[in-house]
């Protein structure tokens, strides 16, 4: 009996990237100018690159460069051409503002948790 190799379906890590509006990701860029001075590593290339260090539980920048140096072809998909060095990691995690990905964050849990806004916790109150 074969297995079947085919990939069906998206990575969950790609899914929840597809959650990240890019009009609003857009907006808050020009906003910020967090883009400004850089020619490579752009603010969605360094968001990327921190969520895959979350999910990945990556503690250093040598295990998330290793890391995605591993998973590189199966990050093109997501925009992704190249993999930054730790060096370039390291210099944009202390140029960008985190003020840029704070926003990022608040737009995108006020688009996923609206739905759920006055919805009962499993306990049966309410917040």
């Amino acid at each position: 009996m074969s297995k079947n190799t085919y990939f069906y379906g998206q990575p969950i890590f790609s899914q929840l990237l597809s959650l990240i509006d890019k009009s609003v990701l857009n907006q808050i860029i020009s906003k910020h100018q967090s883009d400004r001075y850089y020619k490579k590593l752009n603010t969605w290339h360094h968001l990327v690159s921190m969520l895959y260090c979350c999910f990945s539980g990556a503690s250093a920048l040598r295990e998330l460069t290793t890391g995605l140096l591993a998973c590189q072809n199966k990050l093109i998909h997501l925009g992704i051409q190249f993999i930054p060095r730790r060096s370039t990691l390291s210099d944009s995690n202390k140029k960008r503002s985190s003020i840029v990905f704070a926003d990022i964050y608040m737009k995108l849990f006020k688009k996923v948790s609206a739905p759920f806004a006055g919805q009962p916790l499993e306990n049966g109150s309410s917040q």
